[in-house]
């Protein structure tokens, strides 16, 4: 199964069990920014009780899930992975977590393409938030390069104040300034 085919599968099987969600990850910063290659993508969802075993039994003849959920540290959340039966390619499945930014990037998402499928994704402004947060967190260098990336092609329509706020309250605000001293510096 391609990376491709199996987002589609998890795509339409979120719509036919009826999950609200969002694609995030490096899959929303190739929307904004420049295409880079992933082993993964990461998707948002709002579950209710027994929705994430409908999904599995949904998707059980192409994808597999694994049966331990994880934990996520920087907001607090629950994922599930499902990969494909190859193991080449993973999903993963965060639940929409109570992390104010989470909630509201969720509650701003917009309509993207994502695997040839109409999605929610989140904004520009939302996926350079989310981003400089987790670069300060992990030092991600992919991160950093997608934030860049983002600025560089969205440049002068992007919500400078909104991102400030989050970046403010998160405390990432010198990663944000750093990423963005180094696009002058490139003269991006």
């Amino acid at each position: 199964m391609t990376s491709d085919a199996a987002v589609q599968a998890v795509l339409d099987g979120l719509n036919a069990v009826g999950i609200p969600f969002m694609v995030v990850g490096s899959f929303s910063s190739n929307i904004y920014g420049l295409a880079r290659s992933t082993q993964d993508v990461d998707i948002v969802v709002q579950l209710q009780s027994g929705q994430i075993q409908q999904l599995a039994n949904v998707l059980a003849v192409e994808l597999q899930l694994d049966p331990q959920p994880r934990f996520e540290t920087v907001t607090m959340t629950t994922y599930f992975v499902l990969h494909t039966r190859e193991g080449k390619f993973r999903i993963e499945l965060f639940v929409l977590s109570d992390d104010p930014h989470d909630e509201t990037r969720f509650a701003r998402r917009v309509q993207g393409m994502v695997a040839g499928r109409p999605v929610w994704v989140p904004t520009a402004e939302d996926v350079i938030i989310t981003k400089v947060r987790w670069y300060g967190t992990d030092r991600r260098n992919k991160d950093w390069d997608d934030v860049r990336n983002v600025i560089a092609v969205q440049q002068n329509r992007l919500d400078w104040d909104y991102i400030h706020r989050w970046c403010d309250l998160h405390g990432s605000r010198e990663h944000l300034d750093a990423i963005r001293k180094s696009l002058e510096s490139t003269n991006m």
